[in-house]
């Protein structure tokens, strides 16, 4: 745990608490803990609301007696850096609005010359993958009229060259990048605004945007920024007849494709510019509807023959929701463990037939039902204490040989995967390794396990096998130096004493820390576990 985030509180500023109160409820990665008190008192401050993330060791709460001063205190703690509290957030607020951005360079900022009709024109997203782009060429150069539909240049970016417009009436002020050099996105490409506008100011501040104040257009900057991006995205298509009307170039290319004169629609964006939901929004009066109807019904046989590739529009959809705590972690963790132990695998076919035949009369005498899931993980105890290589972990400098087998059975939730671990699993009946597990199943589910469930793994055992996969890979559970992973039993034909018979065979992939397991080491492991799982009366000697 790094960070956890909290989900629910108690008490409240001015309640009496004392100690062994819970103050609050705690999300960590795995699970969702009570925090006590160990303190009598009053709560006198609380620094973190519900659902926000808090690193360990931040200030979450001061108790103390009511009525005491505890703001030097709080500031020491946070190294001389005051609380926000609510009822000065609001002036310094305003402190901030009224603070006008100095200006660089000698000049006026963005800001300032927005209001003067100059616009920045940076680079614009042109692609989801983007992070810069090239000019293939400029149409304009400083010192030429530019209106706002004309194309100011082209740019090459990783996927297709495409046209982009400025938007914007007045003189070409400034060109930022030169033919064939490349920008990054957001960056300054060009300058547009009235004639003799200085803008050393602009120019001096870099690449990165400057704060917009609120517009006073009667055209929100918000259908402006969606007409760019309407224009950003598609190349221009146009028809002679439309070359005259002003339009985004999507617009347009929605427009042809529908057999749209854009004569017939209105504008709604800046200069009554035609955009995409203009188009969308469209229809056509009843005697021009009637004559598109007669047109196509005219058209040649020989035309009617070609084929036609119908018109279809999406809408791109998605939901996004914040990363959990336990999936922060899983990231994390995994995301080291791979990129930083050398892991390589090895896999093995199991004749289960015994196997089954044992689970079987185990079920019939057994207080709890046994597993498959169960049989393994007690076979993977008894040859990890024959082979203790395996059971062993990296240590940078030192390689830990475990003697005790602590078995982690990863349990997939609805959040991610947690791992707690059967301990001394070599010494346990299967019996009793079911009902833990069983146990533990529970547990993980409602987010009950503890610390002590989940620490102290030697070695993680996976499966998937319930759910059909014949065999896959795991990603090791740090610091373990391998991990198993089971396959389903799969009815299929095998060979045996010459002839070939059905057979129930499973696989089994061993990931293996290559710091701290050779190849060797895993085969043979994998050999006395194949010979423990086809043969499971020596689970019992």
């Amino acid at each position: 745990m790094t960070e956890g985030v909290l989900a629910k509180w108690h008490k409240k500023v001015g309640d009496k608490v004392k100690s062994g109160d819970v103050l609050a409820e705690v999300e960590t990665d795995k699970a969702t803990m009570d925090m006590e008190s160990y303190w009598d008192g009053t709560l006198l401050y609380i620094g973190v609301e519900e659902g926000a993330s808090v690193p360990v060791d931040a200030v979450m709460a001061v108790i103390g007696k009511e009525g005491e001063d505890f703001q030097a205190a709080l500031d020491a703690e946070k190294g001389g850096e005051a609380p926000k509290a609510e009822s000065t957030e609001a002036p310094k607020a305003e402190e901030k609005k009224e603070e006008a951005a100095p200006a660089q360079g000698g000049g006026l900022t963005e800001e300032e010359l927005a209001e003067k009709g100059v616009t920045v024109i940076r680079m614009p997203l042109l692609s989801d993958t983007m992070t810069e782009g090239v000019i293939a060429e400029w149409h304009k150069k400083v010192g030429d009229k530019v209106k706002d539909d004309d194309v100011l240049a082209d740019v090459e970016t990783d996927k297709a060259t495409m046209e982009v417009m400025g938007y914007a009436t007045g003189t070409l002020l400034h060109i930022g990048v030169e033919k064939g050099a490349a920008a990054k996105v957001n960056g300054i490409i060009a300058i547009v605004g009235p004639e003799g506008t200085d803008v050393s100011g602009i120019l001096a501040g870099g690449s990165a945007p400057a704060a917009k104040a609120e517009s006073k257009e009667e055209t929100p900057k918000e259908e402006k920024q969606q007409t760019t991006a309407d224009s950003a995205s598609t190349p221009v298509a146009e028809g002679s007849s439309d070359s005259r009307v002003k339009a985004s170039p999507l617009a347009k290319k929605i427009a042809k494709d529908k057999g749209i004169d854009l004569s017939q629609v209105s504008g709604s964006a800046e200069g009554g510019r035609i955009i995409k939901k203009d188009i969308e929004n469209f229809k056509a009066p009843q005697g021009e509807s009637e004559k598109l109807k007669v047109e196509s019904s005219e058209q040649p046989k020989a035309a009617a023959a070609a084929p036609v590739i119908p018109t279809f529009v999406g809408e791109v959809k998605f939901t996004e929701a914040p990363v959990s705590q336990m999936r922060k972690v899983i990231a994390k963790r995994l995301a080291e463990s791979l990129f930083t132990a050398p892991h390589f695998y090895l896999t093995i076919s199991i004749d289960m037939d015994n196997a089954m035949t044992a689970r079987t009369a185990i079920n019939a005498v057994a207080p709890v039902k046994v597993s498959f899931n169960d049989i393994v993980i007690k076979a993977v105890a008894v040859a990890l204490k024959k082979h203790p290589a395996v059971n062993s972990s990296w240590g940078g400098d030192k390689i830990r040989f475990n003697e005790h087998t602590n078995i982690g059975v990863a349990m997939a939730v609805e959040d991610g995967l947690l791992v707690p671990v059967v301990r001394f699993a070599d010494g346990k009946s299967l019996s009793h390794i079911s009902a833990e597990v069983k146990d533990f199943g529970g547990k993980a589910k409602a987010k009950k396990l503890q610390p002590a469930d989940w620490e102290g793994s030697t070695f993680t055992v996976s499966n998937l096998g319930m759910f059909g996969i014949d065999e896959f890979t795991s990603i090791i559970n740090s610091p373990d130096g391998a991990i198993l992973s089971v396959g389903a039993i799969q009815q299929v034909p095998v060979v045996k004493n010459g002839a070939v018979v059905p057979g129930n065979v499973m696989k089994l992939t061993l990931g293996c820390d290559h710091r701290v397991v050779d190849g060797a080491t895993g085969a043979q492991f994998l050999q006395t576990l194949k010979g423990l799982l086809e043969e499971p009366i020596r689970l019992l000697a």
